[in-house]
């Protein structure tokens, strides 16, 4: 994929300016996003298959949660093709990243990305979720569209250390799981996320654990 010729590199640009982030990271993240879409012709990472529809949904929706991402230990669970993970960990060069993903071809295409891309601040964890030993040993764990508050929690909440975060990306405001959230967690904040090119609601739901 030749980026100027797809006409992706000014919109990726000026939404990163939007997010307060440097257009220059326009390079590397469609470096990715042509290895993504390189991958999915065969392996069918994701059902997005427009390259445009890719920048706004895929790179600025992962990146939108940026400025509560505090640099330390991240889990990304259920991560797929890498989404928010790695254009997490190409913005944010202290952030290290763990990429966790049970899904095979998944796995291997998240390698081959941390390889290609040079990122020396993402792992590969191809485990399921509640199958990951290592127990306390992030500052954060995140997820995108992969379940529920409480789910998350049940699946990947012994990773958290105690005073950790849970920064779970949601569309709207998800007031009954917030009400279901278990004894020792607790609602930190929730914050609406704009994302350049996405007229969907969004919001980064923050969880405590006590």
């Amino acid at each position: 994929m030749a980026d100027d010729d797809t006409g992706l590199r000014a919109p990726l640009e000026a939404g990163l300016v939007a997010l307060g982030l440097a257009p220059a990271l326009s390079i590397p993240l469609l470096a990715y996003l042509a290895l993504l879409q390189r991958w999915n012709a065969t392996y069918n990472l994701t059902a997005i298959r427009d390259p445009r529809e890719m920048v706004s949904k895929h790179l600025l929706d992962s990146l939108a949660m940026h400025p509560y991402v505090a640099d330390g230990t991240l889990a990304d669970l259920g991560t797929g093709p890498g989404l928010p993970g790695i254009p997490l960990a190409i913005a944010k060069p202290g952030l290290h990243v763990t990429l966790v993903e049970s899904n095979g071809k998944k796995a291997r295409f998240l390698r081959a990305a941390v390889r290609e891309l040079g990122l020396p601040n993402a792992e590969v964890a191809e485990s399921r979720i509640e199958g990951l030993d290592r127990p306390a040993a992030f500052d954060a764990i995140t997820a995108r569209a992969l379940a529920t508050l409480p789910q998350i929690i049940a699946l990947g909440g012994h990773l958290l250390r105690r005073d950790g975060r849970l920064l779970a990306m949601k569309g709207a405001r998800p007031d009954d799981e917030i009400a279901a959230l278990p004894d020792g967690w607790w609602l930190e904040s929730v914050q609406p996320l704009t994302v350049p090119g996405l007229a969907a609601e969004r919001h980064l739901v923050v969880v405590a654990r006590g």
